[in-house]
């Protein structure tokens, strides 16, 4: 059984303002009843004359802080001097500096880590900065221990740099926002709360996890909070409540449970691929499938007029930052290779083009495709992961406006180029839930284990190239994944859309059966790429 929550309150830059916090945080406590505690991250201390009086009416006694408050240390040298030492003590009564960096563990056993200061951006640091040696003294010896699990709270001047990544964007310029070794800290010790100022700001990001989907042990989630500084004009959120109860307090399964909106860790690196992983990748070991050309294009007049992306045999005019790797023999969805059936084709980017599939489940049955050879979404440079999610966003966005909710699956198995799978399916055949449930109940069927993973996950933390794998994204966000490990249905997505529970056309299931004459092909990307059209970002780019 848990203990108690604790009831803690957490502070933007103060800047001197000291009366106002007292104020706001006595008419909160009237409200809402006692807190435990007072965290305040940036600037604490101002530097107007009224300020210091302020500071020396609760220096002297004269006024009294109405909740015990635990400050950081000086982020800019002016500051320097409110501070006595480096080492942390007690300022006044109910007022403590916690100090440049440590670890501070209270009665309850709420542990809270904090870092003071900004990060040095020269040697020697001066006083109210901190060095990469700092960071490393006060994360060793925490990880070192078996047992680390992370602490419950992290409190640093600065926000932690790349913060944002896979989640939602701040109101702040991220080109030089934050510092790389905030995170570093943040990524090691695993808060569950993390607040920083200095931004003049307020962002509460979506909640990440600390471990890997199916290859790590679930471990609690953070949040990360930046507050604004008090009595900011824009009226921008510097107090934060919330209750917590200490994590060696807590069960262990109530501490590790995901809420909805988790994203992946935006402090973790994608996983490299290795060169065994490189050589289990190749075409050798997955081919088959496409023996016989599956999808393709031609771009009318019309488009060529407004936009020529590419020239001849299809080459991109677009040089890509970095090139994909080659495919060793003929592929029938590079754009440039000679295979392609580009009167397809529906729509090209810099680095993805959009094609009606070969033998469709319906009229408007497309595939995403990358220009160069990817063999699967785990292996696209970020640029190329960009263009895809505006892709399947301009899908999304024209399925809508037809009546249709919106299907993705991906299948890295036995296939030589990525091929994303886009297929509407109509609003009032079934559900999302109901399109769900047929892939599960078909999985069953198959002996497949078709796993739901994180609206906000990543497949690139999720797999790592060469892995082969099957992936359905439904129109909810929700996500299924099934990492294969032998003999998979070719087939499967399909079966499953084209199944009674879905769109019932069971007899589409298998794309060779569904051929159509050239003329009818190029006749449906006609009217396809027409009414696609006001969704297409290609033309307006």
């Amino acid at each position: 059984m848990a203990d108690k929550p604790l009831r803690v309150l957490a502070c933007g830059d103060v800047e001197g303002r000291i009366n106002v916090l007292y104020n706001r945080v006595r008419a909160v406590q009237k409200k809402s009843g006692q807190f435990d505690l007072l965290l305040c991250v940036g600037d604490f201390f101002g530097l107007t004359s009224e300020a210091e009086a302020e500071w020396e009416e609760y220096k002297t006694g004269t006024k009294k802080a109405p909740i015990q408050t635990y400050i950081l240390g000086a982020a800019d040298q002016d500051t320097v001097k409110c501070f006595p030492s480096a080492d942390g003590c007690e300022l006044t009564e109910n007022i403590t500096y916690l100090g440049r960096k440590g670890v501070f563990t209270g009665a309850s056993g709420l542990q809270i880590a904090y870092l003071s200061g900004r990060e040095a951006q020269r040697e020697p640091a001066p006083a109210y900065c901190f060095s990469p040696k700092d960071v490393d003294s006060l994360t060793a010896p925490l990880v070192s221990s078996s047992k680390f699990r992370g602490v419950d709270i992290l409190l640093t001047s600065q926000w932690p740099r790349g913060v944002w990544q896979y989640g939602n964007n701040p109101d702040v310029d991220t080109r030089s926002c934050g510092a790389s070794s905030v995170a570093h800290l943040a990524e090691q010790l695993k808060p569950r709360y993390h607040f920083a100022a200095l931004e003049g700001t307020y962002y509460e990001r979506l909640p990440y996890r600390n471990h890997m989907v199916l290859q790590e042990s679930a471990q609690h989630v953070s949040r990360f909070i930046a507050l604004a500084n008090i009595n900011n004009t824009s009226k921008k959120k510097y107090l934060y409540a919330f209750s917590i109860v200490p994590m060696k307090s807590m069960d262990a399964a109530e501490l590790v449970k995901q809420p909805q909106d988790v994203t992946e860790n935006p402090y973790r690196a994608p996983v490299k691929e290795t060169q065994k992983e490189r050589e289990r990748a190749k075409p050798s070991t997955m081919l088959e499938d496409e023996a016989a050309p599956q999808f393709f294009f031609d771009m009318s007049s019309k488009q060529q007029g407004r936009k020529r992306r590419s020239e001849g045999g299809g080459h991109s005019q677009h040089k890509q930052p970095r090139k994909p790797p080659q495919p060793t023999g003929p592929c029938w969805f590079c754009l440039a290779s000679p295979e392609v059936e580009k009167h397809l084709v529906v729509s090209i980017g810099t680095h993805c083009y959009l094609a009606l599939a070969k033998g469709s489940l319906t009229p408007d049955h497309v595939l995403i495709l990358p220009i160069g050879h990817y063999q699967s979404v785990v292996e696209l440079s970020s640029e190329v992961v960009e263009e895809v999610e505006k892709y399947k966003a301009a899908v999304k966005k024209f399925f809508k406006s037809q009546g249709s909710r919106c299907v993705i699956f991906e299948r890295n198995y036995r296939s030589q180029h990525l091929q994303l799978q886009v297929a509407p399916v109509p609003a009032q055949c079934c559900t999302t839930e109901d399109i769900k449930e047929a892939f599960t109940v078909q999985a069953q069927e198959h002996q497949i284990e078709l796993l739901e993973i994180p609206e906000h996950s990543d497949l690139k933390q999720i797999a790592q190239p060469g892995t082969p794998y099957f992936y359905v994204e439904l129109d909810t966000g929700e996500k299924l994944f099934h990492r294969i490990k032998k003999n998979f249905p070719l087939q499967f997505g399909r079966e499953v859309l084209a199944s009674e529970a879905v769109l019932n056309i069971p007899t589409r299931a298998d794309w060779r059966e569904c051929k159509y004459t050239r003329d009818e092909e190029e006749s449906l990307a006609k009217e396809f790429r027409e009414r696609y059209e006001p969704y297409d970002f290609s033309l307006l780019e």
